[in-house]
């Protein structure tokens, strides 16, 4: 049985990521050519993804160690 594009352990699009991001109430606060800074209240460090046309799988657990989200909560957002 095939697994869903966002329960796969393949790197996720930029765009999947960010909207994640968003949604866990992390603001845009910077945007440079090569990547993109999130930022939150109570969060010690940014989070920054690079902008290329996947994101590699250990940029993605790094940052969600970073915002203290869980592996599940992650795939959640990525649904819906």
């Amino acid at each position: 049985m095939r697994r869903p594009f966002c329960m796969s352990r393949t790197p996720s699009p930029i765009r999947r990521c960010a909207a994640c991001w968003k949604q866990r109430v992390f603001a845009l606060s910077g945007r440079r050519v090569t990547t993109r800074v999130y930022t939150r209240p109570g969060v010690l460090r940014p989070v920054v993804i690079p902008k290329y046309s996947s994101v590699p799988v250990f940029i993605i657990k790094n940052n969600l160690r970073t915002a203290g989200i869980s592996r599940e909560r992650y795939f959640e957002l990525l649904k819906g």
